[in-house]
């Protein structure tokens, strides 16, 4: 990990995914640190936001949210990913929340 901070919120993500630790896998992506849950990316941190996979069905509602924005390195954004900045996850029951949305998206796409 390049610095402190990114330490801080990836120890943060570690504790909010206890209950599926024995599925989750961790690996270096999008300039970041990432979580799996079955292979599948579900939540990360780069430049001190999060990065989570958000089922379809609830993008239109979340993009609403403040702090929350689609995850774009391209120009175009990327499905179902989004970006939280810190006030958005800024108590453990937010970060909880997303979490959670990152797990429910990778069980879609690995268990049905």
């Amino acid at each position: 990990m390049k610095n402190e901070k990114s330490e801080q919120i990836v120890t943060r993500i570690r504790a909010a995914l206890k209950p599926w630790k024995d599925k989750i896998t961790e690996k270096r992506m999008f300039g970041g640190y990432c979580f799996l849950y079955n292979g599948k990316m579900c939540v990360g941190e780069t430049k001190f936001r999060l990065m989570v996979r958000v089922p379809g069905v609830y993008m239109n509602d979340i993009l609403k949210e403040p702090h929350v924005g689609p995850m774009d390195f391209t120009g175009r954004p990327l499905k179902e990913f989004i970006f939280v900045a810190e006030p958005g996850y800024d108590t453990e029951e937010k970060l909880q929340r997303f979490v959670e949305y990152g797990i429910a998206h990778a069980k879609s796409k690995t268990e049905g």
